[in-house]
């Protein structure tokens, strides 16, 4: 069964949101005659990387990453293309690839908005999504939303008013995940967070696994609908800087 990683490589060259913590490792034991193992010592946002936003990020009594359920991290989702979009994604941009009505859609939707993925510096223009839209996916069903991008809220943003729907709809989210290589499409999601008690977010291995064609119906969707899907070999939207 084949597997997509869906989790961008971390290192000191990673972007982070100006004035973040960077990632930095160094050994505190290193392998050597006296000592039989190498051990590091790490430290970073959590929000480096691929990585699974809690309540507590954007809410003072918001639950910490740890209390949260797994269960939205791990199952069905979709994977939907809006290559070029900006600023906001919304719904008409998504709206191709939404299921007729007397067809279920998976309860996790992953947004790409990149052609490629910025690896060298933090977008200060990231592509984010419009509140009406996370309340338009929450009224539908959705439990997760993730996005390619490093939040879901503009860089400059200061009231972050799609976080703020998030919370107040009960909504998990997961911000920088690579869906470079990935195409439109169903896929089963897993992307556990760590069980940090009192962490604001946490990093992801994030991974996409292919469905049984029998429980994935996109491509019947997308016929039944004249739906042009978007290949990313071939596609030539303009990726975000």
């Amino acid at each position: 069964m084949k597997l997509w990683d869906i989790s961008p490589p971390v290192d000191a060259h990673s972007p982070v949101f100006p004035g973040d913590t960077p990632y930095h490792q160094h050994w505190v034991a290193t392998l050597d005659v006296a000592c039989p193992v190498n051990v590091s010592a790490v430290t970073l946002s959590p929000h480096v990387g691929a990585h699974a936003d809690a309540p507590l990020h954007y809410d003072a009594s918001g639950a910490a990453v740890g209390e949260l359920s797994l269960a939205p991290y791990l199952g069905p989702c979709r994977v939907i293309h809006v290559i070029g979009v900006a600023p906001l994604v919304r719904w008409a941009h998504i709206e191709h690839a939404w299921p007729a009505q007397d067809r279920a859609c998976p309860p996790r939707i992953l947004l790409r908005t990149c052609q490629r993925q910025p690896r060298d510096h933090f977008d200060e223009h990231l592509t984010a999504l419009d509140p009406a839209l996370v309340e338009a996916l929450a009224d539908r069903g959705v439990v997760l939303i993730g996005i390619d991008s490093a939040s879901v809220d503009p860089a400059a943003s200061k009231e972050l008013p799609s976080h703020q729907v998030l919370r107040r709809r009960g909504l998990r989210v997961l911000e920088n995940l690579l869906l470079d290589d990935v195409a439109e499409g169903d896929y089963e999601l897993i992307a556990l967070p760590l069980r940090w008690t009192h962490a604001d977010a946490s990093p992801v291995r994030a991974i996409l696994r292919e469905l049984p064609a029998a429980e994935s119906d996109f491509v019947a969707d997308a016929v039944t609908n004249s739906v042009t899907v978007t290949d990313p070999a071939t596609a030539t939207a303009t990726a975000q800087p």
